[in-house]
């Protein structure tokens, strides 16, 4: 797919260099019958032109909350958000002029084609005749979905229905792209060709705000992270310096019986006093080095020689941000084959 991506056309670069998304204390409430949830707390943002910032955290974090507000589908209850510099609340058209969202679901009309999708959105943005198609078709090809324009949307698997609903939201060429958890459900095959699409976006001027609960997807694509947890940003910063944050180094393991991971995550804990992170991968846990831990690294693997427990890969390295969630948090993020939907409230408070 990478081969056709670099055809995505370009936008016009910003103005000015910068931020591309500046927020100041936004808050959300939201009611039901029995009480009123504050689904934001006092969120700051700030995010430079053409970067992948990501949004981390569980499901009911507040994520799409903020992703919404920003995208003016939303109106904060308190604070303040600019998106290339306009405001979200006195500026709403213009920010909806510069932005594109692709939310958790597929947005297109699942009884049209993949052509027939893209066309009417490029007739609904004031595309033309000729210039209209031609849109189309670039798009059709940059997605590898050119085979597949001349079929029903709901014909199509799970990573093309993503793509599709990918292109739909670059009709315009945004300057700045929300993207909520844009690879939720997808396996791995599908989700590494969106994260090529995000690679290319941004390497031709865009901005992308990424929303996601894969520790693996904010690890890859983003310049900066935020993670978000009851509605509050709780850390922030480049992946390099969250990882710093929770210690120097973490043990990986891999074992050969997935059957004595708990006896293993024992071992651990005793030898290095620190409580292991289970992976979403039932092989594997790791666990975070204290920092006059050394020698009780190189006691780690003769224990597991004695304990007759198989260790086929061991590595040494940088904390994983699963560590940095479960130190921040206390609590590990969701697996990854867990629904991954922010729950919607039930009403707006006005």
């Amino acid at each position: 797919m990478t081969e056709h991506v670099d055809h995505v056309p370009a936008h016009d670069p910003p103005d000015t260099p910068g931020l591309a998304v500046e927020a100041t204390g936004l808050v959300k409430h939201f009611s039901t019958r029995k009480q009123v949830t504050k689904a934001v707390d006092g969120v700051d943002l700030r995010i430079p032109t053409g970067t992948v910032f990501g949004l981390l955290g569980p499901n009911g974090a507040g994520k799409t909350t903020v992703v919404r507000m920003l995208a003016t589908l939303l109106r904060p209850d308190a604070g303040t958000a600019r998106v290339l510099g306009h405001d979200v609340v006195t500026d709403a058209d213009a920010v909806r002029a510069a932005v594109g969202l692709t939310g958790q679901y597929a947005s297109v009309d699942e009884d049209l084609t993949g052509t027939e999708n893209l066309l009417m959105l490029a007739r609904l943005y004031g595309f033309t005749g000729q210039r209209a198609r031609q849109r189309v078709e670039s798009l059709l090809d940059a997605f590898s979905l050119s085979d597949a324009g001349g079929r029903q949307v709901k014909t199509y698997s799970g990573g093309m229905r993503r793509r599709i609903d990918l292109a739909a939201s670059l009709v315009l060429a945004p300057r700045v792209l929300f993207l909520d958890e844009p690879t939720t459900g997808l396996d791995p095959r599908s989700r590494n060709q969106v994260w090529d699409i995000v690679r290319v976006l941004v390497a031709d001027g865009a901005t992308v705000l990424l929303t996601t609960q894969y520790l693996e997807e904010a690890d890859q694509l983003a310049d900066r992270i935020a993670v978000i947890d009851h509605g509050k940003v709780i850390a922030q910063g480049t992946p390099s310096e969250l990882k710093r944050s929770v210690g120097e180094g973490a043990v990986t393991i891999r074992l050969a019986d997935t059957g004595r991971r708990a006896e293993a995550a024992g071992l651990v804990e005793k030898v290095l006093g620190t409580e292991p992170t289970l992976a979403s991968d039932p092989y594997a846990l790791s666990a975070r080095v204290p920092d006059d831990g050394t020698d009780a690294v190189a006691r780690l693997l003769p224990a597991f020689g004695e304990a007759g427990i198989a260790v086929p890969e061991f590595s040494l390295g940088q904390p994983s941000l699963d560590e940095v969630f479960l130190t921040i948090t206390g609590k590990p993020l969701p697996a990854e084959d867990a629904e991954a939907a922010e729950p919607a409230p039930a009403e707006e408070v006005s």
